[in-house]
């Protein structure tokens, strides 16, 4: 029995000397120095606040107005102009007072200055106003402060009757009335 436990404490002692060969080669063989990581130079350049597959709603006195959905929503308020950016597109949808959506504007890219309060939308902006006119167009601006929106590219407006290519219109916020510039279309005339 005391040959048994002197192996077994032989054994143990040869395994317990062999961990430590091992450990002590794997330790002499990393490199002692302390890894540098560039510091962040430039604060304005990094979101301080980044989200990915957001949908957010927006109340007014209690009564949910506006739902926004985006793959990406990155919050630059560290910028000279703070803003906020949304490079893989957005969709808005406005509400009515039965919570029935009346209008919508979906863009590939999308950028809001918080100071202006003005959104910037490009590619392929769809609109759709609460009379269900489909506006189209590549660039648009939306002012919140003044309630206007804007573009001075080539839009294309479904009506249920008609449709109007224009390049450059202007609007209130609800999209109800506008004007264009440069104005293109076919409209029906009545035989007298």
């Amino acid at each position: 029995m005391k040959t048994t436990y002197i192996l077994l404490i032989k054994n143990h002692i040869t395994t317990a000397i062999l961990v430590v060969v091992v450990l002590f080669f794997a330790l002499s063989c990393t490199n002692n120095e302390v890894e540098k990581i560039d510091a962040v130079l430039d604060r304005a350049a990094m979101p301080r606040f980044h989200a990915t597959e957001i949908t957010t709603v927006i109340s007014d006195s209690g009564i949910t107005r506006y739902r926004i959905s985006a793959p990406q929503w990155d919050v630059f308020d560290r910028a000279n102009q703070p803003y906020w950016e949304f490079p893989a597109g957005i969709h808005f949808e406005r509400f009515d007072e039965n919570l029935k959506v009346d209008a919508n504007i979906h863009s590939k890219y999308a950028k809001f200055n918080e100071n202006e309060q003005l959104w910037e939308l490009k590619g392929n902006v769809r609109m759709t106003n609460i009379r269900g006119e489909l506006f189209e167009t590549e660039h648009l601006f939306w002012n919140q402060r003044e309630e206007r929106i804007y573009s001075d590219t080539i839009v294309k407006i479904t009506q249920a009757k008609h449709i109007i290519n224009a390049i450059g219109f202007e609007s209130n916020q609800q999209m109800t009335k506008y004007m264009f510039r440069e104005t293109r279309g076919v409209f029906p005339v009545e035989d007298n």
